[in-house]
């Protein structure tokens, strides 16, 4: 019976090399795959060779990056910058589909490889398909790539390869990285509506003050005279009108310049020190408005990674680690620092989460259940799910409440405005009705 030698990877993308008996190419295909492997070359012994032998058909090899020297350096410079979170999320599931109908990971990748539009991410997969056929795990392939993958996304591969359950992380990384994006895409909208409205209104107030009440003081001035006693409120917008008019011209462009560069250089010194990062997370979480909802859509996000990292299978203390760097706040990063070190020492995580005074009793008592039942993971994901709806709430609610704050604070400018024009109006008009 003839011998051939074969290489194939397992679920975790680790090659394995050895020799079969069989009758035919396919017959020792059809044993590798059912004993979990996917074959990548299969020739008959002493021949050598890459050929692949799929269904009696010779594969052709897979294709190389970089043929040339200049192709070298544009994937290289290719690979240095990131990727949308939405395509990046689209290669997930499609990836994690391609695995689950029992494609071979590496013709997974070549089959994406072609299809990728988006230049960064194809020239990421074929680097990624040359890795693991040249030996290394694909969650190794995958970390030369920090742009484009984050060290949650490869902490879970190498969760799913260590399982071999790949094909199932990466179901729930897509699972996650979809509700993330929903989530993120719901708050945008939230901000979006108050910046658009604010806006317009500037526009509004600016187009006012420099077209409208110019022309209103010179009427002032022949009608009333130069010395005129004009209300207090007439003579505040009339000096911002001259403010606003006199804005990009010398001296008042000083004093523009001036203020917009301090504002600027404050802004700058607070997201760009430690202190000034904290101090602008614990405002952001205290908002009026929106702090409500960024506290909420923080938790989501801090349960949802946590409990899909321990549910795939990381350490406890390796995916608090994950967390912590995927929070997107400082307060809620430092509470997790505190849960790191409780858990480190054997200690509980409720006692941290409650000191921390970020999370709501709710989420404190739901931990609690799921840690004395050693359910904690589907407790965090359960977490989770109710503070998506939370957040679906609070955005609807949001809107509606912008909605008639901002139609006040508009009534209000335009009607100051009005107010201070028409208050010396009708003095002028009863003047001219009083008889001489």
């Amino acid at each position: 019976m003839p011998r051939f030698e074969y290489i194939a990877l397992d679920a975790r993308g680790t090659e394995n090399r050895g020799v079969l008996e069989a009758n035919t190419q396919n017959d020792v295909v059809n044993q590798l795959r059912q004993s979990g492997y996917f074959p990548t070359s299969v020739v008959v012994e002493g021949q050598g060779g890459a050929k692949v032998a799929k269904k009696g058909k010779t594969a052709a090899p897979a294709a190389k990056v970089g043929a040339t020297a200049t192709k070298k350096d544009n994937t290289s410079s290719l690979l240095k910058k990131s990727v949308p979170s939405k395509t990046l999320m689209i290669f997930t599931r499609q990836l994690a589909t391609l695995i689950d109908a029992g494609l071979p990971l590496l013709k997974g990748l070549g089959v994406l490889a072609k299809q990728e539009k988006n230049l960064t991410l194809k020239a990421a997969i074929n680097s990624m398909a040359d890795g693991v056929q040249g030996g290394s795990t694909f969650s190794e392939a995958m970390g030369q790539h920090p742009k484009i993958f984050n060290k949650l996304y490869v902490s879970m591969v190498k969760a799913g390869e260590l399982g071999g359950v790949l094909e199932l992380v990466l179901t729930r990384l897509a699972e996650f990285q979809e509700k993330a994006q929903k989530i993120k895409n719901k708050v945008k909208s939230a901000m979006t509506y108050p910046v658009v409205v604010l806006a317009i209104a500037m526009l509004i107030l600016v187009f006012l003050l420099t077209m409208i009440v110019p022309k209103f003081t010179t009427i002032f001035k022949d009608m009333l005279g130069e010395d005129a006693q004009l209300p207090a409120i007439t003579r505040w917008v009339m000096a911002v009108s001259d403010f606003v008019k006199n804005m990009f011209f010398p001296p008042t462009l000083y004093f523009t310049i001036t203020g917009v560069a301090i504002i600027y250089a404050g802004w700058w010194a607070l997201n760009n020190t430690p202190k000034g990062i904290q101090l602008l997370d614990k405002i952001k979480l205290r908002a009026p408005v929106f702090g409500d909802l960024i506290r909420k859509s923080s938790i989501a996000r801090f349960t949802r990674t946590l409990g899909t990292l321990v549910t795939s299978g990381v350490p406890i203390l390796q995916a608090l680690n994950i967390t912590k760097e995927t929070a997107g706040n400082v307060v809620l990063g430092d509470a997790i620092t505190k849960v790191h070190d409780a858990v480190k020492e054997g200690e509980s995580i409720v006692a941290p989460l409650e000191a921390s005074g970020v999370f709501p009793p709710m989420v404190i008592s739901m931990v609690d259940v799921g840690e004395e039942t050693g359910q904690l993971p589907e407790m965090l994901l359960k977490v989770a799910e109710v503070y998506d709806d939370e957040v679906d709430n609070a955005v609807e609610s949001l809107t509606s409440l912008l909605e008639p704050i901002m139609i006040v604070f508009l009534a209000v400018i335009v009607g100051t405005i009005v107010i201070a024009l028409f208050m010396p109006l009708i003095e002028i008009i009863n003047k001219m009705q009083s008889p001489k």
